[in-house]
């Protein structure tokens, strides 16, 4: 008797907990995704500007600008206690000890307070030594020979410290490199820019 009132208990039970539970759904259905149907799309609702774009995440290109002709600066006048531009010339086969001395030149300036108006490489010269056979009258290339010079310009180098200057650069000359002190002019201001014989025959060509 007691086993059939338990079952019964039991089924009672059963019963309510599923009519609360029904009630609980048609009171307040549950919205989970996975639960919804189908045919419902909740996205609708929310923004979709801009979905799919990617141009934005491509970082943007930079323009290259185009680079100005160099310009030549205004040649300065030697006065009665300064001189005016002059071009410091170091010239040689070899091209390190050329730079370093260069470099040697430009800071040596600095220390003495001498202003340097700038410091540039000029074009590099290429010899070519030809020898003659000993019978016959062709002639064929023995050796090439590359001369590469760089130029530290100075500007109202003072009279009194002109002297001590080329004392302690004649000094320190290293082998194989030769110095060379001169005004600057125009000419030397030309020479820094290799020559293009093709392209000023076209000018010439429609200059005329």
């Amino acid at each position: 008797m007691s086993a059939v009132l338990r079952k019964v208990c039991v089924t009672r039970q059963a019963s309510a907990l599923s009519q609360a539970l029904a009630a609980c759904w048609a009171a307040r259905p549950l919205q989970h995704p996975v639960w919804a149907p189908v045919n419902t799309r909740h996205y609708r609702s929310m923004p979709t500007h801009g979905i799919g774009r990617w141009r934005h995440l491509v970082p943007k290109e930079k323009t290259k600008k185009k680079k100005d002709k160099i310009q030549m600066k205004e040649i300065l006048g030697e006065t009665d206690t300064a001189y005016g531009s002059l071009n410091v010339t170091v010239s040689g086969y070899d091209m390190t000890l050329v730079e370093h001395y260069s470099q040697y030149i430009h800071n040596l300036c600095h220390r003495l307070a001498i202003k340097v108006a700038e410091s540039y490489i000029l074009p590099t010269k290429t010899t070519e030594v030809m020898l003659m056979q000993e019978k016959g009258t062709k002639m064929f290339v023995d050796a090439v020979l590359k001369t590469h010079q760089r130029v530290v310009q100075l500007s109202s180098l003072d009279a009194t410290a002109c002297p001590v200057l080329l004392d302690v650069l004649l000094q320190n000359q290293p082998e194989g490199v030769e110095l060379c002190v001169s005004q600057h002019t125009e000419a030397h201001f030309q020479a820094r820019f290799k020559g293009r014989p093709e392209l000023e025959g076209l000018i010439a060509q429609l200059t005329y």
